[in-house]
Order: structure tokens, then sequence, then C-alpha cells
């Protein structure tokens, strides 16, 4: 039981889709001799029960998420091990833990790096011009920098998205009467890219076409509402300039 709950804790903290959680918890629990199990994922929370001589119910409440398919693909490879017979409950248990607390890959730098250079080359995939390339550069760095830091200290995603898009709105309007870049809706629109929910949507997808009906609407709402507070941070911008 304490396996199967870490193993889909991990799974679905870190940007793993419901259907995958259900399975790997399921499919752990038969490997260790108890088929008949049951379990109910939604984003918050995870509901597992296991029949048998000693029926066992346990919940675990999910109440922060973020994007980490390094601990989903680590999870997925100590399940497929449970599931061949090469691996003992003990250090099942111990390698998921490890699995848990190894710390996020990539700093905060480096992914603020990596943003910066992600909206200049979609400003170049939107058909923008090189000369925009260096404000989307800028913009998108700053305005992923900004969502970082503002939501480490509130912990609001939404509002620390909204705020990070009228960043990238602001640098990219200056930089354009400034004379650094031509076409102001391509720079802004390969700003925002980083900031944009494509793995929830794509896991909202996912859940309903696996029939996870409360969990696949409750994912697409979350992807709706960070798409409106990006567009309403756009939006804001716009209207002053």
């Amino acid at each position: 039981m304490k396996i199967c709950m870490l193993a889909g804790k991990i799974i679905l903290q870190n940007g793993g889709e419901t259907s995958r959680v259900e399975d790997t918890m399921m499919r752990i629990a038969a490997a260790y001799g108890y088929s008949d199990s049951h379990s109910y994922v939604t984003p918050t929370g995870i509901l597992f029960a296991i029949d048998g001589t000693a029926p066992s119910t346990r919940l675990i409440r999910i109440s922060e998420r973020s994007t980490n398919l390094r601990k989903v693909s680590l999870v997925n490879d100590i399940s497929r091990r449970i599931v061949s017979g090469r691996l003992g409950a003990e250090e099942a248990y111990t390698l998921l833990h490890e699995v848990e607390a190894q710390p996020f890959a990539y700093g905060e730098w480096l992914q603020t790096a990596a943003a910066a250079v992600a909206s200049g080359c979609f400003v170049i995939m939107f058909q923008g011009s090189w000369h925009d390339v260096l404000p989307g550069v800028l913009a998108g760095g700053l305005g992923f920098l900004l969502f970082v830091l503002l939501h480490r200290l509130v912990p609001v995603k939404f509002f620390a998205e909204f705020m990070a898009a009228i960043s990238v709105g602001v640098v990219s309007v200056l930089m354009v009467q400034f004379g650094l870049g031509d076409q102001l809706d391509k720079i802004i629109i390969g700003s925002v890219m980083p900031l944009v929910p494509g793995l929830h949507i794509t896991n909202a997808v996912r859940d309903l076409m696996a029939g996870h009906l409360v969990s696949g609407l409750s994912k697409g709402a979350e992807a709706f509402l960070t798409a409106f507070a990006i567009g309403s941070g756009i939006a804001v911008v716009l209207s002053f300039a």
C-alpha cells in the first residue's frame, strides 16, 4: 500500500496524467500479489483500496503540483522492474523515497535561460524577423524570471502568470518603441510561449479520452485559467500602449 501510494503521489505531483497514476498503482499491487485493487485519482487527491483477507483503504492529499517528467520516468522504470519481479518491496520503497527527495534537475537560472532562448526561437517559428529575436529573448526571459520569483513569494500561480504576462507586454512594447524590434505581435506571441500550459492541455485531453472526466475537466479548467491570465496581462498592456 505504501509503495503504491508513494509511486502515485510522485507521478501526479510531477506532471503525470491520471490514467498513468491509476495504471501504475494497480500494476504494482498486482505484482505483489494483490490483484483486487481499486484507485480513484483526481488532480488534488488519491484514493486507493486493496481488497482481500485484510482490506485497506488510504487517501492522500495532493496540494502542490509541478512539472518534472524526469521523476515520472524514474517511477515508471521502478514500476516496470517491480512488475517483472526484479525489485523487492523494501528496495522499491527506498528507491521511490530517493526519487521523491531529488531536487529539481534544472536550476531557476538555467530554466530562465532556456525560456529566453526558446522565446527567440518561437519568434522565428511564428514568422517573425531576425530583428525581433533579441526583443523576444529579453521579453521571454524577463517574463519567465518574474514568474518564478513571484510564484515563490506568492503561492498563487495565476497571479504570477498575470504579472509575468504584463512584464512581457511592457518589455515588448518598449523594444518596438525604441526601434529594437519591428513586429510587436510576433514578439509578444513568442515571448509568452514558455508560460503557455501545454502539458496541462495535453493531460486534460488524454484524461478525457481515457474516461477520467473529473480530472480532465479540472485540468482543462486550470489550463483555461492560465491562458486567461496570460491573455489578460497582455491585454492590459496593449490597452495602454
